[in-house]
């Protein structure tokens, strides 16, 4: 199947459009991906709902406008391109699994009715309902993406929150966490500080020396000494208060650092150590938080570019891709990867002129 993906994670920079043919078990072909920004306020809507329980019709809407838009610039820029569906995952703005609750945003049926394809949306519910973490939910797409390279590897997920793969020698070999924060307390000072949202290129940190007293304060959590299954809200690491004595650069150098000593914590939870560390999302772009990988990970730790991959679409892709396994009544999830009971299937399918609940 052809499928067009669709990514809004929790930095909510913007979202990932990809298109992908597959079975759902193999990748036949990676089709064009591009990324499209949100408006100031459709960010402000969605920030708004963080840590929210119930969503409110505002950010829904705001969610639902930007992906629309989002692809309609795709399909235009790409003319030849012909999902026969989507993969909506929309845009979470609350997971607290204990309770098993997540929160993903946005309208399903307004996208099926506007481009006549099915929508396949709703992927972490059935996990979360079933006691599952709900995340990380990229594993399967890491695993067909990674394919016959040496293992065991790691895929690292750098978006809003960090996220681990590790992929072992087996065909369902695998343990996936969340290790900590990625980009999301960078991002949050640098906007508290600057107004930008964004370290652009690492180069405040690259500036700053690292604030030992709050990195402390910082790494002192329980989360890093809870074994995996394990998953956060992007909400979960923000301070209760922000040291504003420390200079913009200073800050953004510690909170990169805290970035880098997280996904150190998640080592020993590995059953392996990785030969080597393939990184995803935003936080590829940040050399320092490369840098300071590979110097404290002591093994290759390289952008998903280096095996032919787009680092900045593997989230739509993978939701590309689980959507044909959704179609396919095949797992989403597996017990290494969520912590669900057994491998679990999930997933909703809208289609076109389907009525809704309100109605």
């Amino acid at each position: 199947m052809t499928v067009l993906g669709l990514m809004s994670g929790t930095s909510v920079d913007g979202i990932d459009v990809a298109l992908l043919t597959s079975d759902g078990e193999t990748i036949a072909d990676l089709g064009p991906r591009s990324g499209y920004g949100y408006l100031p306020e459709e960010q402000a809507a969605i920030r708004a709902d963080f840590g929210q329980p119930v969503a409110s019709e505002t950010a829904r809407a705001a969610v639902t406008a930007a992906h629309i838009r989002a692809i309609d610039s795709f399909l235009a820029d790409n003319p030849s391109a012909r999902p026969q569906v989507i993969g909506f995952h929309g845009q979470t703005t609350f997971h607290d699994p204990a309770r098993r609750v997540t929160v993903q945003i946005g309208d399903a049926l307004a996208l099926a009715n506007r481009y006549g394809v099915p929508v396949v949306t709703g992927f972490r519910k059935a996990d979360v309902a079933a006691g599952g973490q709900g995340a990380p939910f990229a594993p399967l797409f890491h695993a067909a993406m990674t394919k016959g390279l040496p293992r065991p590897l790691a895929v690292l997920n750098l978006g809003g929150v960090g996220n681990v793969t590790w992929i072992g020698e087996g065909a369902d070999e695998m343990l996936a966490f969340d290790t900590g924060p990625g980009n999301a307390l960078i991002d949050d000072w640098m906007q508290r500080r600057t107004g930008t949202g964004l370290d652009t290129d690492g180069k405040a940190a690259a500036a700053g020396q690292v604030d030992a007293d709050w990195l402390n304060d910082l790494m002192d959590n329980v989360y890093f000494d809870r074994l995996p299954p394990k998953s956060l809200d992007r909400e979960a690491f923000q301070p209760g208060r922000w040291p504003e004595t420390l200079s913009t650069e200073d800050g953004a150098a510690t909170l990169a650092e805290f970035t880098v000593q997280s996904v150190a914590r998640a080592v020993p939870h590995l059953p392996h150590p990785p030969l080597r560390w393939l990184v995803a999302g935003g936080g590829r772009h940040n050399p320092v938080l490369m840098q300071r990988l590979a110097e404290t990970l002591g093994v290759p730790v390289e952008p998903v570019e280096a095996i032919a991959h787009d680092g900045d679409a593997v989230e739509a892709q993978a939701f590309a891709f689980l959507a044909v396994r959704a179609w396919r009544d095949l797992p989403l999830s597996l017990p290494g990867t969520t912590g669900v009971p057994h491998p679990m299937p999930g997933g909703e399918v809208v289609w076109p002129g389907q009525r809704s609940a309100a109605e």
